[in-house]
């Protein structure tokens, strides 16, 4: 017989919208039992967060990510470059600014832009010693104070002397005019000796560590260096051209870490520079912009020797420059980041330490009590969507600690409890989630919701809206003669190439199943509400139910929802975001869900769901239609089905599956 799943909740859940404020969450006490059953702290004895200590290296506070640890230690000693590749919130910056910490200890150097006087728009490049640069530009600056001084008082007494000898000589008209002109000619025609003074272009702290500077996201002034446009180009107002030029990150980061996410946006004639720069080890400073008056300028090459520390999400390789990524690989290392690690008492510890790491890193909010602890490490287990494992999308797990920690202060709490922690999680809900159940009350506002009777050819399907909120997704099927010579399936509802496939799949399972030839049919499937699109292959086991239901006038239960994806010849496979689409199944109203088997240790719920739902899991197509239809002779369906299977597996066909459980 078929095993049904069913969770078993003792508490009172409201089968409603999950609509949980602070003020409704109660207080948590935790038993030695729960603490007991739960073993979330191993051996450590800490009664708060307050009593872990928290490392001070960077390098080692990154959590579950050692295999990229080893190799940031590697690339730091011989000064290598990295790219990281993984889901946003895995910690690819915090081991970008940890690399700089390793850096071995150089002499950083100040960059300074002198005037040329042979060519005006070729500035002169040098550097010395860290710290030396602002001594040189003070002792200009004050040379050229004196010079300024001295020829204002030369000038003024020169102007006096005129103005005197008018005076005597009865002339004061021709005295005052030709003080005047000598003023102005001396005025404009004596060099400024403030545009002789050189401008510090790069500064650093002789005694601070290898810079780290983030550059994700600039545009090509800001990373590779721009030269100011001057409105006044003539007349004794224009401003120098060294005193325009801009470094760029790259010239920023000399001697430390170029850290650069989301690689890919940048243009490929950004990239085309940022690889020169990797190579030569100098890249020199012109104007950005074609237009401007600062693209006439192009300074001597500036030194730019950093290491650079790519990052950036699986499609940030496509993205990249083909030559770029080859100097990467060819000269350093990548990086693929984890999203997840084992639910071990070692890992258990890492992750309270990173609870009391965030704690620390704000500095506002109040420490975690056990409860506190317990709860966040659970919420973990949950967002890993992986039995056996914790989540580390580490951002948002931060994201959670800090809602969480406010809600505390504001009650004016000592420790931040469990009950702070379950009202965070209700408060800091992502939009994805809001925007899901936004759609469900829109849905029963205007009847398209419909989780109750049966339908012919109506499925309620599964979909996971961003990184952790699920929705259903009702899925229709018709079936017509065919116009033409040969049937067609069309389908409609923003569908991306993947569900594309999945559909010309399902077509071929249709045949099999119906034992009916559909050249001579028109099946027609319409997606509702998919306004951001469907991608993926989880809805291919929801669209063959319900064009086997449209094919074989039998109605589907809409209490029923479902999700898989299905292999040619019928097997259901696993799919991703499986907790979150039961929640949302549950939300919604829908007292069963069909679930790929091997998705079944991957289901950690919340409790307050438990209650609500019916979880079966299925190895075949044959399962979710004796689940999910309902015939009038079910004995005569039964049957149909064991004729129609190629490998029935034993006692698979059992007469009462589908039916409630006594």
């Amino acid at each position: 017989m078929n095993k049904l799943y069913k969770y078993q909740c003792s508490k009172e859940v409201n089968p409603t919208m999950d609509s949980t404020t602070p003020e409704e969450i109660p207080k948590i006490e935790l038993t030695n039992d729960d603490l007991a059953e739960t073993d979330l702290f191993a051996d450590l004895e800490v009664s708060s967060s307050s009593d872990i200590d928290v490392p001070p290296n960077l390098i080692d506070q990154v959590i579950g990510q050692e295999h990229a640890v080893e190799v940031i230690r590697k690339a730091a000693v011989q000064r290598r470059h990295v790219m990281m590749i993984g889901t946003p919130g895995t910690g690819k910056s915090m081991l970008a600014k940890a690399m700089a910490e390793l850096l071995p200890k150089e002499e950083l150097q100040d960059i300074l832009v002198y005037p040329n006087p042979e060519d005006n728009n070729n500035p002169i490049i040098r550097t010395v010693p860290a710290g030396r640069g602002k001594q040189i530009v003070a002792a200009h600056k004050a040379e050229a104070r004196k010079k300024i001084q001295m020829r204002s008082t030369l000038i003024m007494l020169l102007i006096f002397g005129i103005i005197g000898y008018a005076i005597i000589t009865y002339q004061w008209l021709m005295g005052i005019i030709a003080a005047a002109f000598i003023f102005m000619a001396l005025k404009y025609s004596t060099p400024r000796e403030e545009a002789l003074v050189p401008k510090l272009l790069i500064s650093h702290d002789p005694n601070a560590p290898a810079p780290f500077v983030d550059a994700t996201g600039s545009h090509a002034g800001a990373l590779l260096g721009d030269v100011r446009h001057d409105p006044f180009q003539s007349g004794g107002l224009e401003t120098p051209a060294h005193d325009r030029v801009e470094g760029g990150a790259i010239h920023r980061a000399h001697g430390g870490v170029l850290f650069i996410d989301e690689i890919n946006t940048l243009t490929p004639h950004s990239q085309q520079n940022l690889l020169t720069a990797l190579q030569e080890g100098v890249f020199p400073i012109t104007g950005q912009s074609e237009r401007s008056s600062g693209a006439m300028v192009r300074t001597e090459p500036v030194p730019c020797r950093f290491v650079m520390v790519a990052a950036g999400n699986l499609d940030a390789i496509q993205g990249m420059h083909p030559a770029l990524r080859s100097r990467i690989r060819g000269y350093g290392y990548e990086i693929y980041m984890r999203e997840t690690m084992e639910d071990t008492p070692e890992n258990r510890k890492k992750f309270l330490r990173f609870i009391a790491q965030e704690v620390k890193k704000d500095g506002k909010i109040p420490h975690f009590d056990r409860s506190a602890m317990i709860e966040v490490l659970r919420e973990a287990r949950r967002r890993s969507n992986r039995k056996g494992h914790l989540t580390l999308k580490l951002r948002d797990m931060g994201g959670l600690i800090r809602v969480a920690g406010d809600l505390a202060r504001q009650e004016g709490a000592e420790f931040t409890s469990a009950r702070h922690v379950l009202a965070a999680k209700s408060t800091s809900r992502s939009i994805e989630d809001q925007i899901s159940d936004e759609y469900i009350r829109r849905s029963r506002d205007y009847d398209l919701a419909v989780v109750e009777g049966t339908r012919i050819g109506r499925v309620n399907g599964l979909a996971v809206m961003g990184n952790d909120s699920g929705s259903v997704l009702p899925v229709m099927a018709e079936v017509t003669p065919s116009q033409g010579a040969t049937g067609t399936v069309v389908a409609t509802g923003l569908l991306k190439d993947i569900a594309k496939e999945s559909i010309t799949n399902v077509s071929a399972l249709i045949k099999k199943f119906t034992g009916k030839d559909i050249r001579n049919m028109d099946i027609h499937i319409q997606f509702i509400g998919t306004y951001g699109g469907v991608e993926g292959d989880s809805a291919s086991v929801t669209v063959a139910t319900a064009v086997i239901s449209a094919i074989e006038n039998i109605p589907v239960r809409q209490d029923v929802a479902m999700t898989g994806s299905l292999s040619v010849r019928g097997d259901v496979l696993p799919i991703g975001g499986v907790t979150y689409k039961i929640e949302a199944a549950a939300k919604a109203g829908i007292k069963k869900v069909i679930i790929p088997r091997s998705n079944l240790d991957d289901v950690l719920i919340e409790d307050r769901y438990r209650s609500m739902i019916e979880i079966v899991p299925v190895d075949h197509i044959e399962e979710v239609l004796q689940n999910a239809l309902v015939p009038e002779n079910r004995e005569g369906f039964i049957s149909k089905l064991r004729k129609l299977a190629v490998n029935p597996t034993t006692g698979i066909f059992d007469s009462n599956v589908g039916r409630s459980p006594v």
